[in-house]
C-alpha cells in the first residue's frame, strides 16, 4: 500500500506541475489565428504596414517587438474607450489573446507543427474590398516635388454611369503611399456647380474664398449652386474601406462625377502617384441609403501653449435616422474627442469616447447595434487641442492655430454616417421645418 501511496503521489505532483506549466505557444497553433484575425489586414505585401506578417519566418523577427505593442495597446490601433459603445470593427485583442502572444515571446517564439495552422486567409490581390465591380483611377500621374507645401488637388472623373447605381463596399487606394497623406472621393451628382471651372482629369486648384464672401453665401436665400457634394470614401493612415452591411448603400446618380480630394506631402525625394477607388455594387435594391454627414466648427483660435484647448460643434436632426458609424478627424494637436447624442426627451447619451486621439490613426467606428436617433435628436462634439510643448507631434508651440488644410493647422470634424430610406433626401434631415402659421394669424 505505502508503494502504491508513493506511486499515486508522484502522477499527483507530475500533473500539478504540468498544470502550472502549459506547453508553451506555437506559431501555427496559437499564434497565426491572432495574427490572422487581428494583423494582416495591414501587415501584408503591399499594405500599409512597414512589415509582412504572413509567414512564421516573417513574424519571428518581431517577437519581442509584438510583445511590447500588445502589452501598451499600441497595436492592433483600437483608441476608442470600451466603457462607451460597441463597435463591429473593434481591432482590440482580447486578455487570452494577449496573453498567448506575450507566452510566445517569452518562451522562445516556437515555430510548431505547419499541420496545425488554420486556413491561410484570403485576401484580393491590391484591396481590402471584394474584387471591385469597377474601378477608377486618375488619369494621369501627378508629379511631387521633393519638397515644398502643395495645396489640396482636385481631379473630377466623370463615372461614366447611365443609370443609377448603389454602391456596397468602396476603397481609396494611393498609387504612392510616400507622398499621398490623403484622399477624399466625393460623388458630384447632376446639376452641382462645385468645382465647376475644373476639367476632367487635370488636377485644379480652386480659388480661396474669403470668409466674408463665404459668409455671404452661406445665408444667401437664392443659392443656384445646385445638389451639393456627397463623401463617398477616403483614405488616411488607419483608415478602413467603406464596407455597408448587406441592404444599405450609398447612391451615385446617372451622371454624376467623383472628385477626388488629394493632400500630398513632400518627403525630400520627387514622386508621382495616380490614386484610384474601387466599388463594389450592391447586388439587389437597397433598403436603406447611407449618407456623410459632419458636426464641424471652423472658427476656433488655439492660443499658443495651451495643453488642453476645447472646441465644440454640433447639428440636429429634423428627421428620424439610423446612426451607423463615427469618425472624429483634427490634426497634430488633436488630444480628445467625444460624440453625445442629446435626445428630444432631455435625455443624453456618450456614443463614442476616444481619450487619446492619434492622428496616425484615423479611423471609422462602425456601432455593432446602430442606434435610432429620432427626429430632433442633436449630435454634439467636443475636442480638445493639445498646443504646448509637451505634445511631441505639435509643429509649433509657440503659434496661435486656426483651422486649415495642411498638417500644421488644425481641423474639427465629427463625421458620422446615418441611414435612412432610399428615395428619401439626405437634406430633408438638417433643414428646419417651417411651422404653419396659426389660423387666426
Amino acid at each position: 500500500m505505502a508503494g502504491r501511496s508513493f506511486l499515486l503521489s508522484i502522477c499527483v505532483s507530475v500533473l500539478a506541475i504540468a498544470a502550472t506549466n502549459p506547453v508553451p505557444p506555437t506559431f501555427y497553433k496559437n499564434v497565426l489565428p491572432v495574427v490572422q484575425n487581428h494583423c494582416q489586414e495591414c501587415h501584408r505585401p503591399g499594405e500599409a504596414a512597414p512589415m509582412s506578417f504572413m509567414t512564421y519566418q516573417e513574424v519571428r523577427p518581431w517577437a519581442k517587438a509584438i510583445r511590447e505593442a500588445v502589452i501598451t495597446s499600441k497595436m492592433p490601433p483600437w483608441p476608442a474607450d470600451p466603457h462607451y459603445g460597441k463597435f463591429s470593427n473593434d481591432r482590440s485583442l482580447s486578455r487570452a489573446e494577449i496573453d498567448t502572444l506575450v507566452a510566445w515571446a517569452d518562451t522562445g517564439a516556437r515555430e510548431g507543427d505547419p499541420s496545425e495552422a488554420p486556413k491561410a486567409a484570403q485576401f484580393v490581390d491590391g484591396w481590402d474590398i471584394h474584387q471591385p465591380d469597377v474601378v477608377f483611377e486618375m488619369p494621369n500621374a501627378f508629379a511631387v516635388p521633393a519638397s515644398g507645401t502643395l495645396e489640396y488637388q482636385y481631379i473630377v472623373i466623370p463615372s461614366g454611369f447611365t443609370e443609377d447605381k448603389w454602391v456596397q463596399e468602396s476603397e481609396a487606394r494611393p498609387g504612392n503611399r510616400q507622398v499621398v497623406h490623403h484622399i477624399i472621393a466625393f460623388i458630384r451628382p447632376p446639376g452641382s456647380k462645385w468645382m465647376q471651372d475644373a476639367k476632367p482629369g487635370i488636377p485644379f486648384v480652386p480659388v480661396k474664398e474669403s470668409k466674408e464672401d463665404k459668409e455671404k453665401r452661406k445665408h444667401r436665400k437664392d443659392d443656384d449652386s445646385g445638389p451639393p457634394p456627397e463623401l463617398l470614401v477616403g483614405f488616411a493612415p488607419g483608415l478602413p474601406p467603406g464596407i455597408l452591411r448587406p441592404g444599405q448603400a450609398k447612391l451615385v446618380k446617372a451622371g454624376s462625377d467623383f472628385v477626388f480630394q488629394m493632400h500630398y506631402t513632400a518627403n525630400g525625394k520627387p514622386g508621382t502617384d495616380r490614386s484610384r477607388i474601387g466599388l463594389v455594387f450592391a447586388k439587389e435594391p437597397p433598403k436603406e441609403r447611407v449618407y456623410t454627414a459632419a458636426a464641424t466648427n471652423d472658427k476656433f483660435a488655439i492660443p499658443a501653449g495651451d495643453p488642453n484647448f476645447e472646441v465644440e460643434s454640433d447639428v440636429t436632426l429634423q428627421e428620424p435616422a439610423l446612426l451607423v458609424d463615427m469618425m472624429p478627424h483634427m490634426h497634430l494637436r488633436g488630444k480628445d474627442f467625444v460624440y453625445t447624442a442629446f435626445y428630444p426627451t432631455g435625455e443624453s447619451e456618450v456614443l463614442l469616447r476616444v481619450p487619446k486621439y492619434d492622428f496616425s490613426w484615423q479611423l471609422f467606428y462602425y456601432l455593432s447595434d446602430q442606434k435610432v436617433l429620432p427626429a430632433g435628436t442633436r449630435i454634439h462634439c467636443v475636442a480638445h487641442f493639445d498646443n504646448s510643448p509637451n505634445n511631441p507631434a505639435n509643429p509649433d508651440a509657440t503659434q496661435e492655430v486656426h483651422w486649415g488644410d495642411q498638417s500644421w493647422e488644425e481641423m474639427m470634424i465629427g463625421w458620422f454616417d446615418v441611414a435612412i430610406a432610399p428615395g428619401k433626401d439626405p437634406m430633408d434631415l438638417f433643414k428646419e421645418k417651417k411651422h404653419a402659421k396659426n389660423a387666426a394669424d
